[in-house]
């Protein structure tokens, strides 16, 4: 028996996507094998290029800046002129830094804060109006356990604020757009195994870390990507205004 396609005929947006083996790739990958169609969006063209090639010819790479309103609106533009709608889009282009509050200045803020934020509001202000077009759609948000604990693990407290951002902003546009059948949900992962953390933990770190996670393991990017596969998918059509933990249970909360 062939395994369900749960994203049969849709078009997904997904940005910041071009690393090999980033948590965007891993949702590109699971999408793909779900029938979508993947358009993947990065700084890197060619990067972008290749990374939809690795999946299959009927994916495609775009060149996108989030934090540049115009680049975003050019980038859905030709996805539609490409692909004719656009059904999905995973808000997951994401910087971090590790810094201390008193060391944090303004140019670390505001890049932190726009990439990590500002890119989410202009990437989502360029796709609704298709989405609205196209009768509905979903947005998945990136956002991270560090905005619910206040940090503590990898990012400073600028990535905190900025993933709390995020948590507010979907949620603002999950009650905004719900009458255009529009949902806006959050993933929030824990301590997951990318290149941006790759020789960041010490193994006295990993030890203290893995002590307060219940499922004993630090996560990988499938994890994250189920949990953005659920909610792109029909399944989830009664769901809105999410925040989905992906993090072995190390914030259990009531």
């Amino acid at each position: 028996m062939s395994e369900s396609r749960l994203l049969e005929g849709k078009v997904a947006v997904i940005s910041g996507a071009a690393s090999p083996r980033g948590i965007g790739m891993a949702t590109a990958r699971m999408f793909a094998k779900h029938g979508a169609k993947v358009a993947i969006l990065d700084l890197d063209e060619a990067a972008a290029r290749e990374a939809a090639g690795s999946i299959g010819p009927e994916h495609r790479g775009y060149v996108c800046n989030v934090t540049d309103r115009a680049a975003c609106d050019a980038a859905v533009d030709r996805i539609v002129t490409d692909f004719g709608a656009i059904d999905i889009l995973i808000n997951n282009a994401g910087i971090t830094q590790a810094a201390k509050l008193l060391d944090i200045d303004s140019a670390s803020w505001d890049r932190i804060l726009d990439v990590n934020l500002r890119g989410v509001l202009y990437l989502s202000q360029a796709v609704v109006p298709v989405m609205k077009k196209n009768g509905g759609g979903s947005i998945g948000c990136m956002s991270s356990v560090s905005a619910q604990r206040g940090g503590g693990i990898l990012g400073g407290p600028h990535y905190s604020a900025a993933k709390a951002g995020v948590l507010g902003l979907a949620k603002a546009m999950a009650r905004e757009f719900g009458i255009d059948g529009i949902r806006v949900n959050c993933v929030t992962p824990g301590l997951i195994q990318t290149d941006i953390n790759a020789g960041k933990i010490s193994d006295d770190k990993r030890v203290e870390i893995l002590a307060g996670i219940p499922l004993n393991r630090l996560g990988v990017p499938d994890d994250v990507a189920g949990a953005f596969l659920f909610l792109s998918a029909p399944i989830s059509s009664y769901i809105t205004g999410a925040v989905i933990d992906v993090n072995g249970g190390m914030l259990i909360h009531g």
